[in-house]
């Protein structure tokens, strides 16, 4: 069945396992070409599994369609070459290479060496922090400087999908917001689609269009952003109120 237009990744019904256990029940999210959609959800929801689902690395059911081509049960690194990339919890920066290296290793399997000059310069003007620390080791920065690093790295693979697992996980809130602040400037300024899962609503909320909410391995509510925030059940699970 032809993937919906304008789709450019549709999980249907995705079932996950690790060994025998299964996590995901039936999940269904659809991103848009040029679209951001958000995963809420509480821990152990299975939020960072049907990331893990779409990347390679667990056991999958169901429809998991990219460019309107299958790729369940697709290698990570063959998912990566596709062009989506992963930013997995707990950032996973490169500690003993420097800011610049850590870039260009994202870059490792282009050969626009003009573009990623290009793409390098237009990372450091998004993150001045990754600016000023270019030479030092990425084990220096600080963790909201890691994350922005992680994103930066990622985003050098030229990737048409960027996937981002909880962005904000263990930063302080103000820099939380910032990192948060300049990955909305890199969507808007690149057109970059995006798949971000967040525990924190309003963060999400800033970057996102649509939502999907996973409980215990299921999806139970997809909508856009502004029909959430005025979910009654939804402001008191994540928004604080």
């Amino acid at each position: 069945m032809p993937q919906p237009e304008g789709d450019l990744l549709e999980l249907k019904d995705v079932t996950a396992f690790y060994g025998p256990v299964q996590v995901l029940e039936g999940v269904s999210i659809n991103v848009p070409d040029g679209g951001a959609v958000g995963i809420l959800g509480a821990n152990g929801a299975g939020k960072t599994t049907t990331l893990r689902a779409i990347s390679g690395t667990v056991r999958a059911g169901g429809t998991i369609r990219y460019e309107g081509r299958s790729i369940r049960g697709f290698r990570p690194e063959r998912v990566a070459s596709l062009g989506i990339a992963h930013v997995p919890e707990g950032r996973g920066t490169l500690g003993n290479l420097t800011v610049r290296e850590n870039l260009m290793v994202g870059a490792y399997m282009r050969k626009d060496r003009r573009q990623v000059q290009t793409d390098i310069d237009f990372l450091l003007e998004l993150f001045p922090n990754l600016k000023a620390r270019i030479r030092s080791n990425a084990s220096a920065l600080s963790g909201g400087e890691q994350q922005m690093l992680a994103v930066s790295r990622a985003f050098m693979a030229a990737p048409k999908l960027l996937v981002l697992d909880e962005p904000s996980l263990g930063l302080a809130p103000s820099t939380a917001r910032t990192v948060y602040d300049a990955i909305a400037r890199l969507r808007k300024e690149s057109g970059i689609s995006m798949l971000v899962v967040e525990q924190n609503a309003n963060l999400a909320f800033s970057v996102v269009d649509s939502v999907t909410v996973l409980e215990t391995g299921r999806s139970v509510l997809t909508g856009t952003t502004a029909e959430l925030r005025g979910n009654d059940e939804i402001r008191k699970a994540y928004l604080g109120g």
